[in-house]
């Protein structure tokens, strides 16, 4: 069975998805919606670097509800729950890296309410959260009995992260600290990396009523730091931690967060990514313990600064290979744990076409 597909934006995370849907054996591509006036009008294949796909980009709204279509992804750089509701109640699943992981009944009401008008399903996933952050921690404690401790936690280079504008506009590096802890970062983690400290915790049945905060640190510059947003002066942002914690009984039960690094020279504290470099890391201690380091999802040393970050391809395709299982999926918002185990699918090159 073939799932008709529309992409929602194409910044990094939406061209990725482009190319996953497009070598998705399930799926067809038949839309996609565009921010940009630039990218109006023209063939989604061209705005990728492929071959015309006879799919044309459209900044129209009212377009893409009126569209035939089985899923949508949407990966805009903030959601818009208007839009995502509005997709709902227009028949369209909707999968997506920007929220609705776990959400909380506030959150989560009116989006239940627009899959009962549309007969749809919402479902967020991504890398983390989505994946490092709660969904593979979850899937290894299988392998652990009366389990007292969860982590997972990104090592990141945020230097080859290739979208300037957030990291200094949104993630604020090379701003004043203040300026930084008075940003919009904090607040637009806070949502979704909660939501997967609570996924963890009500999963396993830490059944006790947790403390779960939030922790920001920062790191500046102590000589001149060259990076892709321009040099980060001496006393200006140059790396961030965030990290949340849940507290039960006393004991940090669980601990997920990011460390982002503008290099490892010259920082003040002298924070490095350690030995093992970039990376991300799962740890559960119980009867056994079990602790995982996950490479391949960050750009290698000599990458071309125009080189597909892995991370963004993880994230895009965590979302598009969810399509099929949540079309398949019972009407409402269905998490990672309420669906089968999401997998990926073979080459192109590897299945038989008939030939």
């Amino acid at each position: 069975m073939s799932y008709r597909v529309v992409q929602w934006a194409t910044g990094s995370v939406g061209r990725a998805a482009l190319e996953c849907v497009i070598d998705h054996p399930d799926l067809e591509l038949v839309g996609c919606w565009v921010h940009s006036p630039g990218k109006k009008g023209r063939d989604v294949g061209e705005l990728i670097g492929r071959e015309p796909l006879g799919v044309t980009a459209t900044d129209s709204i009212d377009e893409i509800l009126a569209l035939a279509a089985d899923a949508v992804v949407y990966a805009p750089l903030l959601p818009r729950p208007d839009e995502v509701a509005a997709l709902l109640r227009s028949g369209k699943n909707v999968v997506t890296p920007v929220g609705w992981f776990y959400p909380a009944d506030t959150q989560a009401e009116p989006m239940r309410q627009a899959c009962l008008e549309g007969g749809t399903t919402l479902h967020g996933t991504g890398i983390d959260p989505g994946g490092v952050t709660e969904v593979f921690p979850l899937m290894l404690s299988a392998m652990t009995a009366a389990v007292t401790y969860v982590r997972g936690e990104e090592f990141s280079d945020i230097r080859t992260y290739s979208a300037p504008d957030v990291v200094r506009h949104i993630m604020r590096f090379g701003a004043t600290p203040a300026e930084a802890a008075e940003g919009p970062m904090t607040k637009l983690l806070d949502g979704g990396f909660r939501q997967s400290v609570r996924m963890i915790l009500d999963t396993l049945g830490f059944t006790t009523t947790p403390e779960i905060r939030t922790v920001h640190e920062i790191a500046v510059a102590t000589a001149p730091i060259d990076s892709p947003i321009g040099t980060i002066e001496p006393g200006r942002v140059a790396g961030q931690r965030f990290h949340w914690e849940a507290v039960a009984a006393g004991e940090t039960v669980v601990r997920i967060g990011v460390n982002w690094l503008m290099g490892q020279q010259d920082l003040d504290p002298p924070w490095t990514l350690g030995e093992a470099g970039e990376r991300f890391e799962i740890e559960i201690d119980g009867d056994p313990g079990t602790f995982v380091t996950i490479r391949g999802w960050q750009p290698e040393p000599g990458d071309p600064a125009d080189a597909k970050n892995p991370g963004i391809a993880a994230t895009a395709a965590h979302c598009v290979n969810s399509i099929p299982y949540v079309c398949a999926a019972e009407l409402g918002i269905r998490t990672s744990v309420d669906l089968p185990m999401v997998t990926g699918r073979a080459h192109p090159r590897f299945l038989n076409t008939g030939q």
